[in-house]
């Protein structure tokens, strides 16, 4: 049993600080995954690429820093945090290469000019005392609560994952893909690569390959309702919007609210009501087999 979430501003909200909202949004949900808790967030975009590492030693920090410079990035800013190592570089190459060969070279955690991706082991709490989740703005985000049923408790097993290959995409999943390696291989068949075992890796995958090719993300999640087999509800986040996809069976929980600012979307009510305190909240279910997208406009 794991846990998802995820919240678009659609215009500046007072008060409202991205990275606090989806703190308190995973800390409402946590029951459901207390091993780790990863949070993806766009905020504002550098000027090149932004890559967050997780890293065990210096050592690691200088094979980071020579395999940027041997495939022509160059550092403008670094800093560690928690586990990290967060660079950003100037880099005008293909992304697909470059991060496969940093994929290589370290565990890379996320790729992209508007995303970071911050996940750890420890609760919502934990992750905010040690990176400030709440402190950090954007437009919109993604977050994760896992329980671990088939895999090590480790942060590189921790949710959400990238797109591997691709920028700025990242996806939260609860539920498990059953034609996994029939889908994965197909994609492995045409030069793509996986670093789990794990099916949101996939599906991230999936959806950005699909968007790669022209097909915009909303086409995308209606047609992973009919390729993907399995009981899912997976969020999927651009730098440019949101949006969601439910199998047909619906045997995952998905709840959603929206209003003129904002649209949040969580696997329990408990996780919305965090944002408004006390408040009643009209919220709805999406149907079985359904799938939505929201763009922001900050």
């Amino acid at each position: 049993m794991c846990g998802i979430a995820g919240i678009l501003f659609k215009k500046p909200v007072s008060n409202q600080v991205l990275g606090r909202a989806l703190a308190d949004m995973m800390d409402g949900c946590q029951h459901r995954g207390p091993d780790s808790t990863g949070f993806a967030l766009y905020e504002n975009e550098v000027a090149g690429l932004r890559l967050r590492f997780l890293v065990d030693d210096d050592a690691a920090v200088e094979r980071i820093r020579a395999a940027l410079a041997e495939h022509g990035a160059t550092i403008k800013a670094e800093r560690r945090e928690g586990s990290t190592l967060v660079v950003e570089v100037a880099y005008d190459g293909e992304i697909r290469p470059f991060a496969y060969a940093m994929e290589h070279a370290a565990k890379l955690v996320s790729i992209g000019t508007a995303l970071d991706i911050i996940k750890d082991v420890g609760t919502s709490k934990d992750l905010d005392a040690v990176y400030g989740i709440g402190r950090i703005n954007g437009s919109h985000g993604l977050g994760h609560v896992r329980l671990a049923t088939e895999s090590d408790v480790k942060p590189e097993a921790a949710h959400p994952f990238w797109a591997t290959g691709f920028a700025d995409v990242a996806i939260v999943h609860n539920g498990q893909i059953t034609n996994y390696w029939k889908m994965r291989r197909r994609l492995e068949a045409r030069g793509f690569e996986f670093r789990t075992d794990n099916d949101s890796e996939l599906i991230a995958v999936y959806i950005a390959d699909k968007m790669a090719q022209g097909v915009p993300l909303e086409t995308a999640l209606e047609q992973s309702v009919d390729d993907l087999d399995g009981t899912f509800s997976f969020l999927v986040s651009t730098k440019d919007g949101i949006g969601f996809a439910k199998d047909r069976l619906a045997a995952k929980p998905m709840v959603m609210y929206e209003d003129d600012s904002l649209v949040a979307i969580a696997s329990e009510e408990v996780s919305l009501n965090r944002l408004f305190p006390g408040q009643p909240l009209s919220t709805t279910e999406p149907l079985p087999g359904t799938h939505q997208t929201w763009s922001r406009s900050i």
